[in-house]
């Protein structure tokens, strides 16, 4: 028999009995980077797992949103992700042999600032294979993984001054259910078990510095919706861009335009304003494409308009909009590069993410922000789960910083038993998004808070109290 709790209707009038399905030593709610290594992480330590993802497989954004940006291994499980998917045929790497015409093309997303004609290596992943090959790992150490789980709420229990989760509660065809644990890991990419439990923390919002004295306003980093053009003669588009004079193609974007064929919220101006956005994610004024999966196919990126200052994470009406702005975007981008740009006229939409990802989400306070500050001064830390590692801080004009990360950046105040991963982390905007939530530092988190859960569970303490003592990285 199924043991179940109560808990109030939102009508006040009635109570819902929601049935308990599983318990285990640690539940991971959110199967992204960060909350997939977690779960094989904490399972390889001995420890019973259950993770719930609501798409079709873990990955998140790099998968079911279709990022699939490949990197050289970095050691412990993402090396091993790496390498799974080479084996698997998943990664694909051009070079200036493949795309001559890539480096310093203003249409390339990631290789825009090479000099023309010089040597690159760009590697990406299948996501869709990519997907597989992590569905197979979490299989193969016997995590229990729940796919089409939505993650709606928490239980939880008033222990002295803080409080403890004692269950995640979902829904899936089955209605919703409940699962029992001892430690939960916020693997949701946007705080989303932070929110429902009432743990403290920011929300997204960084703003141009020319701008907010005109509107006050809080505005997200924009999101963005990834597609993928296959049939696309990239050799082609190129000898247009040379013979015509026209890199950023802005001659046949004005022609559209001219025709009715391009909307006003597509190819508009970047900001010019330097500070949180600088020239990033705020509109693309030209195509801007990266390759993927094999020769002919191409990523592409749609940005939410700016303006429109919409928190996609917590309003449900502002994640509608987007969903449908870039939808309707993506389809006019698509119709303009057949109709008008040559090495496109066979091309045709192959994939479109399945949700619309958030790069400015809720910011947790945790027992420690790791700030700006904190990077400039090469600040050391007792706790630290990572030796120093040196980055380039695009907030900071482009400095590198040589730091290291305490533990406590993984412990959300308020809540005794939950641990903090990937973009979820407790960091300032500043940091996390301009520095810390790419694929190798979210794996690496997740690595980190399944060892921190193992751990807990093997003392018999709760994460709060364990002592941290040397770098797991």
């Amino acid at each position: 028999m199924k043991e179940s709790m109560s808990k109030p209707n939102p009508l006040g009038t009635v109570r819902q009995h929601i049935p308990v399905t599983a318990q285990a030593d640690v539940v991971v709610i959110g199967a992204g980077p960060g909350g997939f290594a977690a779960a094989l992480r904490a399972r390889r330590e001995g420890c019973s797992v259950v993770v719930l993802e609501r798409f079709d497989m873990p990955g998140g954004v790099h998968t079911s949103g279709l990022q699939g940006a490949a990197n050289t291994g970095i050691g412990g499980i993402h090396t091993e992700l790496m390498e799974r998917f080479a084996e698997a045929g998943c990664i694909y790497t051009v070079t200036e042999q493949d795309l001559p015409d890539w480096a310093g093309n203003p249409l390339s997303h990631y290789d825009h600032y090479l000099q023309p004609g010089s040597a690159f290596q760009r590697s990406s992943f299948n996501p869709d294979g990519a997907g597989n090959v992590m569905i197979a790992m979490l299989e193969e150490a016997g995590v229990t993984a729940i796919y089409g789980a939505a993650f709606t709420d928490v239980e939880m229990v008033q222990e002295g001054d803080e409080r403890r989760i004692t269950h995640a509660i979902f829904e899936t065809v089955e209605g919703r259910q409940a699962i029992a644990g001892r430690v939960f890991v916020d693997g949701s990419g946007t705080s989303e078990v932070v929110a429902r439990s009432g743990a403290p923390f920011v929300r997204g919002g960084g703003r141009q510095p020319e701008t907010v004295e005109k509107d006050p306003q809080s505005r997200p980093v924009p999101g963005g919706l990834l597609w993928i053009m296959g049939g696309i003669d990239f050799a082609r588009t190129a000898a247009y861009q040379k013979r015509e004079n026209d890199p950023t193609l802005r001659k046949l974007i004005q022609k559209a335009r001219e025709a009715g064929d391009i909307p006003d919220l597509l190819y508009r101006p970047r900001l010019a304003e330097s500070g949180v956005y600088g020239d990033h994610y705020i509109g693309h004024p030209t195509v801007d494409m990266s390759p993927i999966q094999g020769p002919g196919t191409f990523i592409l990126w749609q940005n939410v308009p700016y303006e429109w200052a919409l928190h996609m994470d917590d309003d449900a009406e502002h994640a509608t909009r987007a969903k449908k702005a870039l939808r309707g975007l993506i389809d006019s981008e698509a119709r303009f590069l057949i109709k008008y740009v040559p090495g496109f006229e066979k091309a045709f939409i192959a994939h479109v993410g399945r949700y619309v990802g958030v790069r400015d989400g809720r910011h947790p306070v945790g027992e420690y922000v790791f700030s700006i500050d904190d990077a400039r001064t090469g600040r050391h830390f007792e706790d630290a789960v990572t030796r120093p590692m040196t980055k380039t801080f695009f907030w900071d004009a482009y400095q590198r910083h040589t730091f290291e990360i305490p533990y406590r950046c993984f412990l959300p105040r308020q809540v005794d038993n939950l641990l903090l991963t990937g973009a979820s982390l407790s960091f300032t905007f500043e940091t996390i998004f301009m520095v810390m939530r790419n694929f190798p530092w979210c794996t690496q988190t997740g690595e980190i808070a399944g060892v921190a859960a193992a751990r807990s569970i093997q003392q018999g303490i709760p994460p709060k109290q364990l002592r941290w003592t040397e770098p797991l990285f």
